[in-house]
């Protein structure tokens, strides 16, 4: 018991206070009957139950989590404040920025031009981009930049964090840059987003952002589902957790800055007015499950075939054996072209998932889909803190999700 005050006082410089009763926090979206999901109503409130507790840990200002299982919607809820300053309370709604998770929409971009015949993941870079060949980078594929093997995984050479809202700039810097190693799994947390957006444009002659909303955020009638370009209904990171100097510099390492860099960079208006292709893809959770159902469905949404079967197919081949060690995270990881894979045992996406793919965003955003399970989800906070009480609650959730979703002998799973 006496731990839990000097936890607070930890927490207390970004701290959002938790109130006795959460109900005035909490609002709910549009949900099947539990019998249309295969669920319980009782299976259902243990997943809520696991995510009030994450809650009640004080790491995030706001949590929003949308499950569909058979397609269907059993569980969208958020809980929270949008803006904690302001005290703007979060909705199934309110759209929040996916950082890292934005790369899956990106990579699928990239598919979409292999399936219309523009280009071949195994193209040479400089077939779109002739000046990425610089300092030996000739060799360098497309395939490479979507499994984080280019040799770019952060700038050359120290940048200052506002180089962000420098789109252009960042790109002749990696086309400068020498590789410090392909085929090497380092990943690339931001870098080589740049260059498959700028492929994208090359190829298409249009933004990122108008070719998303021709193939994916029309057709699938998405509100936002789009790299910036969000108002200011949009949710409010913030920098929580027990600071650690040793954290930081990790993170400096692997993403390029540290948790309140990074924090206030995204919190700026300037990081509206640009597309960040790996980082700055806004949603609400229930369209980011929506677009994981597609995925789910082999590409097929609401009598639409937005990708082909074999399109998603591809995208989610594992791009080797067995996971590897990243140099970048120094975990072992597994990736397809594109996405985060899950692995026997515990994984990115929970407890025995193995067939799970999706990708994970800064620190604290999950958004994934499993064929075993016949689910897809997002778990979007707006908490950015790596130490702190929230983690056994986090892997606590993970878990109880995936036991109470987990199909019924005889029941067929979903099949990519």
């Amino acid at each position: 018991m006496a731990l839990r005050p000097r936890i607070n006082r930890l927490l207390s410089k970004h701290g959002t206070p938790i109130p006795r009763s959460l109900d005035g926090l909490v609002r709910q979206g549009q949900e099947a009957p539990p019998e249309k999901t295969g669920m319980g109503s009782e299976q259902v409130d243990a997943i809520w139950r696991a995510t009030r507790k994450l809650y009640r840990g004080g790491m995030s200002p706001a949590i929003s989590l949308c499950l569909r299982r058979h397609g269907e919607i059993m569980l969208d809820r958020s809980i929270g404040y949008a803006d904690p300053e302001s005290q703007r309370i979060m909705t199934p709604d309110t759209p929040v920025c996916l950082f890292s998770a934005s790369k899956v929409v990106a990579a699928m971009m990239v598919h979409h031009l292999v399936e219309t015949g523009q280009l071949d993941l195994d193209d040479p870079v400089t077939r779109y981009l002739p000046k990425y060949g610089q300092n030996g980078k000739g060799r360098t594929t497309i395939r490479h930049l979507l499994t984080h093997q280019a040799g770019i995984p952060r700038p050359p050479a120290q940048v200052e964090p506002d180089i962000l809202y420098r789109p252009q700039e960042i790109i002749d810097l990696l086309c400068e840059a020498k590789p410090s190693g392909l085929n090497t799994q380092a990943y690339h947390a931001i870098t080589a987003g740049f260059i498959l957006g700028a492929i994208v444009e090359a190829v298409t002659g249009e933004d990122l952002n108008a070719t998303l909303d021709r193939v994916i955020r029309q057709p699938m009638g998405m509100k936002y589902f789009t790299f910036g370009q969000t108002g200011a209904e949009r949710a409010r990171d913030v920098s929580t957790g027990v600071p650690m100097k040793l954290v930081d510099l990790f993170l400096t390492y692997a993403v390029g800055g540290s948790i309140d860099e990074v924090v206030e960079v995204t919190n700026d208006d300037r990081f509206q007015d640009i597309i960040v292709p790996a980082g700055n893809l806004y949603a609400t959770a229930e369209e980011a499950s929506r677009f994981f159902q597609m995925l789910l469905n082999g590409g097929h949404y609401n009598g639409q075939q937005i990708f082909k079967a074999e399109t998603v197919a591809r995208a989610l081949q594992p791009a080797y054996h067995r996971p590897r060690f990243d140099r970048s995270l120094f975990i072992p990881l597994n990736f397809s072209s594109g996405f985060m894979l899950g692995n026997r045992g515990m994984g990115m996406f929970g407890p025995g998932a193995p067939r799970a793919f999706g990708h994970l965003g800064f620190i604290s955003i999950y958004c994934w889909a499993d064929p075993q399970r016949a689910l897809s989800g997002a778990l979007l906070t707006t908490g950015k803190g790596v130490i702190g009480p929230h983690l056994p609650s986090l892997f606590g959730l993970q878990h109880t999700i995936n036991r109470h979703t987990r199909l019924r002998e005889g029941s067929s799973p979903v099949i990519v």
